[in-house]
């Protein structure tokens, strides 16, 4: 399908042909008619993005500031890498759509197939032939609403926000300053308020059209502008003042202040300037307010990405329900935006859009929508190139193969780790061919297909798991799918590589096991745990940190020794809001189960011992954490103990990973995977990484690739996943329980 994108790093806005979207859990499918382009905000992104990198810098300076701290932890070429996969990955432009639904998710009953819908929302309702966008951020359409004007409901409800935010009552003095679809929006919904309403704006054709549809009074002219409101309110003022302009400057704010009454309310609408001047809002005591987009919900992942309603009676205005009433006024005749509309571009053309909006064809402009296809393409697989090789038989499950030829790779999950960490590692390798790579939103996977190279790409999970070309899958997905994914694959007879955790509760566990055990040679899984090539499906866990060269240099050293260790793990991971998918125990599990499993594996194995006991403590939440200062103790059979100090209370600036090794006469520290100091035997050794960390990701994946390959021996055994997996689900019952965990009974 076409969709309309936007690169960071070029300025460039191209339409791509990217794979249609799939269907998620509480989200519904629609085919779009027509979408609005926003002349404010997508024509900030556009120009941000057609600046120079210097031009870049100087406007978002605490972006350069947290570069600047990263360069200071991880290295120059870290962050290098990091900065220049950011400004690789293109935008998708759009937030305002409407059309017909054409799948509706098992989970949501608000809507049917065929319903004409409107939809609302930064990443779901972009310019494109197909979106999927969650239920609440989705409404029906009146009979007589045509899709043209439907496009206008997302900017509609932001326009009713700022009315309902500034309490306005019928037959007050009402001032709309900037008459751009905001404005003029606004401007319709105050007269069918009951409102006096005047309207400035810099540009005489907005004025003139806000006169055509119904405002008392409009000018160009700040001066002439005080003299019909104090005219008209017999000297006191406007009642409200909204400011829906669209500049930095303080110019709306300060002419606000001039022509509202004492005690009067200002909102600001639009994106301004906003350097408020004390003298005339401290001596008038105007009360000041920010409209935060479309309603009560904007921003709140519980209810726009889990579909979960505000109680009609305490928050009777949310962001549905206010594009619910923009779309029964525009039924009524009450809001006409026809008029607005200036311009229409196929979504072929939409680049020309762009070129207009700024104002690189110098012709005035409004409204502008685009228009779609009547019959869309709903493939949900690209082929980018042609492939290398011709189709290969699957990994026989009853007799298969000694070793791979070659590594054929699909991947499930395109997101920023895979994006900026694990693809520029694999995409250094030899011996490995990329093959095909899914995501559900379509943008990210073709992106990464054209930047890392591979044949094709799909929203489709199972083209990857049905691929005969595919001999191993990399599942790179969010947590709460790694489990079932991982025994998908192994069940299409696939090696597994899957980021940590390899699941989240024990029940998943147990299943992969069992999965696991009944593969070829898999009666015995310890004793399969040796071979130097698979001789069935193998499935690996991102532990990378085990395969750090600095970890391997300290390993070396500390199995040399003979007698228990003390290991203390020092993770300042820093805050992360309660409303992060991180911290969402059905998404992630949480931050113990999604990154302090890390931290226990690496003690794991770096102790050569068995965990016996588990204790977890936090420290209290007060609302603000989320349960995420942490202090994991674990007691190894061998007498061994290792400590995991996990904390979000901290200075990020301080560094974020610290590890310290004690025993047998030795004293080691590894600080940020940048410098190790051992000290043994009056002996010191000391390696510093000065231009970039090394967490291992690029080893762990060589490692595997030589073991499928015949080339290596076995990166991680499946006993070593399981028991480190064990061991922090441990943890986390610790956590919650408030009791310690014993995982081998010593008397036993």
């Amino acid at each position: 399908m076409k969709q309309l994108i936007q690169y960071i790093r070029s300025g460039e806005s191209r339409v791509a042909d990217v794979p249609a979207p799939s269907l998620r859990s509480g989200q519904v499918l629609m085919q779009v008619a027509a979408s609005l382009i926003s002349a404010g905000t997508e024509r900030m992104v556009v120009e941000f993005a057609q600046k120079s990198l210097i031009e870049k810098a100087r406007l978002r300076p605490d972006l350069v500031r947290q570069t600047l701290d990263k360069v200071k932890r991880e290295g120059i070429l870290t962050t290098l890498e990091a900065v220049q996969n950011r400004l690789d990955q293109p935008m998708a432009l759009g937030y305002a759509c409407a059309g017909r639904v054409i799948d509706v998710a098992s989970d949501v009953s608000e809507f049917q197939v065929g319903d004409p819908v409107a939809c609302a929302g930064g990443g779901y309702a972009v310019h494109a032939e197909v979106v999927g966008v969650p239920k609440n951020l989705v409404v029906k359409l009146p009979e007589g609403v045509d899709f043209e004007s439907a496009a206008f409901t997302t900017l509609g409800a932001i326009a009713l926000q700022g009315i309902r935010l500034s309490e306005v009552k019928l037959g007050e003095i009402t001032v709309v300053i900037g008459l751009g679809l905001l404005g003029q929006l606004t401007v319709q919904m105050l007269k069918a308020a009951g409102c006096i309403v005047f309207g400035m704006d810099l540009q005489r054709e907005r004025a003139e059209l806000a006169y055509r549809l119904g405002v008392d009074a409009a000018t160009t002219s700040p001066d002439e502008l005080k003299s019909l409101v104090l005219s008209r309110s017999s000297g006191h003022g406007a009642d409200v003042v909204l400011i829906t302009a669209d500049t930095r400057s303080n110019q709306p704010v300060e002419l606000a202040g001039e022509v509202a009454r004492n005690k009067g309310t200002v909102v600001a609408v639009g994106a301004i300037g906003m350097t408020i001047p004390r003298k005339v809002y401290y001596e008038k005591e105007l009360d000041f307010r920010i409209s935060r987009s479309y309603g009560p919900g904007r921003y709140d992942p519980e209810y726009e990405e889990k579909g979960h309603d505000y109680p009609y009676g305490y928050v009777r205005w949310t962001q549905q329900r206010n594009m619910q009433a923009f779309a029964q006024l525009l039924a009524a005749g009450k809001v006409r935006v026809q008029p607005l509309i200036t311009h229409r571009f196929s979504i072929d053309d939409a680049t020309r859009a762009y070129e207009l909006i700024t104002g690189k064809s110098s012709e005035p402009f409004l409204g502008v929508v685009l228009t779609y296809p009547e019959t869309p393409d709903l493939g949900q697989t690209i082929v980018v190139r042609a492939a290398e090789r011709a189709a290969q038989p699957p990994i026989d499950q009853a007799s298969a193969p000694a070793r791979l030829d070659r590594v054929r790779l699909g991947i499930i999950g395109a997101g920023n780790f895979a994006n900026a960490t694990l693809l520029p590692a694999i995409k250094t390798l030899s011996g490995l061919e990329l093959v095909g790579i899914a995501s559900s939103g379509g943008l990210s996977a073709r992106s990464a297909a054209d930047r890392f190279g591979f044949t094709y790409c799909t929203t489709d999970d199972q083209a990857i798991l049905e691929d005969n070309r595919i001999n191993t899958v990399a599942i790179l997905t969010r947590h709460h799918d790694h489990a079932r994914q991982v025994v998908a694959a192994l069940n299409a007879g696939k090696h597994v590589f899957v980021e940590k955790p390899l699941c989240l509760t024990e029940e998943e566990l147990s299943e992969i096991v069992q999965v696991y055990s009944v593969l070829p040679g898999g009666d015995d899984v310890t004793a399969r745990a040796a071979p130097s090539v698979p001789s069935s499906p193998y499935l690996m866990v991102g532990f990378n940190r085990r395969f750090a060269p600095f970890v391997q240099e300290l390993k070396q050293h500390v199995q040399r020794l003979r007698e228990p260790l003390m290991l203390c793990y020092r993770v300042n991971a820093g805050y992360i809001s309660p409303e992060h998918w991180t911290q969402d125990p059905q998404q992630s599990g949480g931050r113990l189960l999604g990154e302090a499993c890390h931290f226990i594996d690496l003690l794991i194995y770096l102790s050569g011992s068995e965990p016996a006991r588990v204790t977890t403590q936090a420290l209290p939440d007060s609302g603000h954490y989320s349960k995420d200062n942490l202090l994991v103790t674990m007691e190894f059979t061998d007498g061994s103990l290792g400590t995991v100090t996990y904390v979000a209370n901290g200075d990020k600036a301080f560094g974020k990973e610290c590890l310290e090794v004690f025993g047998g006469g030795l004293s080691a520290r590894l600080e940020d995977y940048r410098t190790l100091i051992i000290y043994h035997g009056g002996h010191r050794v000391k390696r510093v990484a000065r231009l970039r960390q090394d967490k291992g990701h690029q080893a762990e994946l060589q490692a595997l690739v030589a073991y499928l390959t015949g080339g290596g021996p076995q990166p991680i055994s499946f006993d070593d996943i399981v028991r480190s997996t064990r061991a922090t689900l441990a943890a986390q019952r610790s956590l919650l329980s408030g009791e310690p965990v014993t995982l081998i009974d010593e008397h036993s």
